[in-house]
């Protein structure tokens, strides 16, 4: 297990005063070694710490003085400090396996691991929960967190993860309701497999058996170029129409049950089916914005104004949390670079899928071009702003009209690079980046002089 390690100091803070310093490595807080931040903020929210530290190859116990609850003033380079708990499921619609070989390293890690869970908003499928994995999440209150069910048949489940234990792991959410834990639910649809009667029943055993879920969100499957599941299919607009019917009249019946929606079909699947998006008031509050869920209607009332901030991912745990970098423990996207003469026409770079919401909020501007970027580096049905990759924005931007600004979306990025290890500094051509949500692109597009 490795120790945390000390990135930043804040200036005048109690680890500051007691001189603790970046590159330090935190071996115990009052003599107990933390397994990950979780732990960490409990034991740092005590008062009057003695810190065991590793420094150059020397071991120092280093006091430290501060009031309970009191920030101790340092962030921390990771968030899990011994093992990420590796997935053993062998889901033949995990997208993992369908990625390309040769980009970072860090991108094959599967993980299935209660406490990115509660982190990240990571989905968990159960299958290597315990015993002792309930009592901590009921203890230190790790709520919320994210399920994956795909199925609640058994058998069907199974076949799913490609895992035994899939047909009873779902007895681990029963006991999180019980106790209260808040948890929201996913369920990943492949055509001929969970959708139509298994995806009824699945809907079914939802509203007999875990009706106290938070949300429940029904999203299709992604299928790449490089996947080699032979009968994995991309849905027809026949089984999008289908699966939206049934999603919007099970909304019906729970919100007559348990006086909410619940479950959520994806964007993807009413861009698909050529349907409009349900009202704004019909996802709740967008608590599934980040998994694609209300982020086309939010975006339409971001860009028209109708909001004073972004309805985005939330920074959950990480709001709180002592030692914790403020953009959490993923790499923030990239550097936001608009530049200052904005007169100029403009084209912005999208997924396929964000032309489709875009091009509609840009019909009477003669001064803004949506240029669609066909994913041809993944392939398949992959559509979405967020996959998309240097070759073939280069591609796009090989013979841009002439006196173009070109608008990027950070989703694109993480850690200021693209998924195969590139930067925008790699395209043929400048490219301003730009937060990807209604307000921030309304203000790039507002036309400011030099």
């Amino acid at each position: 297990m490795s120790a945390p390690l000390v990135t930043a100091v804040a200036p005048g803070s109690p680890a500051d005063r007691a001189g603790l310093r970046p590159g330090d490595e935190l071996r115990a807080l009052n003599g107990e070694a933390p397994r990950d931040i979780i732990r960490y903020q409990i034991l740092v929210d005590d008062p009057d710490l003695e810190i065991d530290v590793s420094r150059g190859g020397l071991d120092l116990t280093i006091p430290v003085e501060k009031a309970a609850g009191e920030p101790l003033g340092v962030e921390v380079e990771s968030a899990v400090f011994d093992a990420v708990r590796t997935c053993d499921n062998h889901c033949e619609f995990c997208f993992i396996h369908q990625l390309p070989p040769g980009m970072r390293s860090s991108l094959y890690q599967r993980d299935d691991d209660y406490r990115l869970s509660f982190l990240y908003g990571n989905f968990t499928t159960l299958t290597r929960f315990t015993e002792l994995d309930l009592e901590r999440v009921i203890t230190e209150r790790l709520s919320p967190l994210y399920v994956s069910i795909h199925a609640t048949d058994p058998e069907v489940r199974t076949d799913l993860l490609r895992n035994r234990r899939g047909a009873t792991s779902l007895r681990w959410l029963r006991a999180l309701l019980d106790h209260g834990v808040q948890v929201h639910g996913q369920v990943v649809v492949c055509p001929g497999i969970n959708d139509g009667a298994v995806l009824e029943d699945t809907l079914v055993g939802i509203a007999d058996r875990y009706p106290e879920l938070a949300t429940v969100a029904v999203v299709p499957l992604g299928i790449s170029r490089h996947g080699r599941e032979g009968r994995l299919r991309p849905h027809t607009v026949a089984e999008a129409e289908a699966t939206i019917d049934s999603i919007e009249a099970w909304q019906e019946r729970f919100l007559a049950i348990v006086g909410r929606r619940l479950v959520y079909a994806a964007d993807e699947y009413y861009l698909l089916a050529g349907r409009p998006f349900p009202a704004g008031e019909s996802y709740e509050g967008f608590p599934l914005h980040e998994d694609g869920i209300g982020m086309a209607r939010s975006f339409e009332r971001e860009f028209a104004g109708e909001v004073e901030t972004p309805i985005g991912p939330r920074a959950g745990f990480f709001q709180s949390i002592d030692g914790a970098p403020a953009a959490g423990y993923r790499a923030p996207r990239g550097q936001v670079t608009l530049r200052p003469r904005r007169t100029a026409p403009v084209a912005v770079l999208t997924g396929t899928y964000g032309a489709e919401i875009l091009g509609p909020l840009m019909a009477e501007r003669d001064d803004v071009r949506v240029l669609p970027v066909e994913n041809r580096f993944f392939g398949g049905n992959i559509g979405v702003t967020g996959l998309l990759v240097s070759e073939d924005l280069q591609r796009v931007l090989a013979d841009p009209p002439s006196g173009h600004r070109s608008l990027l979306p950070d989703v694109c990025l993480s850690g200021g690079r693209f998924l195969d290890g590139t930067s925008p500094e790699d395209l043929p051509r400048p490219v301003e980046v730009v937060a990807t949500d209604g307000l921030s692109l309304r203000a790039a597009l507002e036309p400011v002089a030099a």
